[in-house]
């Protein structure tokens, strides 16, 4: 995460109730539900493929990612973020506001956060109403590296 004085900025997000963010410098732009393309025998987590002004982003659903089980909304917003030289679109229920934080604030992941979703975060910060959980972008590349998740 960059750092500025203590300081973080994130960009954040929601699948489901729950409070997400990555760090704003990892995010290209944000783009409204777009058509994919499926992508014949790829893992769940693999939406499809979206158009970007003529460059091809691979469509991650992070709610498959994470196996997250309560129900997401119809069309999924897209987090654009370029990772290992590739465009990933990170499809999120919500999207939140970008907001400076604290490291005062900032936790390692606690235990009862599910594996499922813990071994790609980063770690939380105890915000007044709930918890933020940062999602560590280098983690979640590293998982879909071994599970094929990068198309084109």
């Amino acid at each position: 995460m960059s750092t500025k004085q203590n300081k973080v900025q994130l960009s954040t997000f929601f699948l489901g109730s729950r409070w997400f963010a990555f760090d704003v410098t990892r995010v290209q732009e944000i783009v409204k539900p777009m058509d994919l393309t499926p992508v014949p025998l790829a893992p769940v987590h693999v939406r499809g493929l979206i158009n970007l002004r003529g460059q091809v982003a691979t469509a991650i659903g992070l709610r498959e990612l994470f196996a997250l089980k309560d129900q997401g909304v119809a069309e999924a917003f897209n987090m654009v973020c370029r990772v290992d030289g590739f465009l990933m679109a990170f499809q999120v229920d919500q999207i939140g506001d970008v907001i400076e934080v604290t490291m005062q604030d900032y936790e390692t992941v606690p235990a009862t956060i599910p594996e499922s979703t813990r071994k790609f975060l980063s770690g939380v910060f105890k915000m007044q109403s709930q918890l933020l959980s940062v999602i560590d972008l280098d983690k979640v590349t590293e998982v879909l590296n071994q599970t094929g998740g990068k198309a084109a």
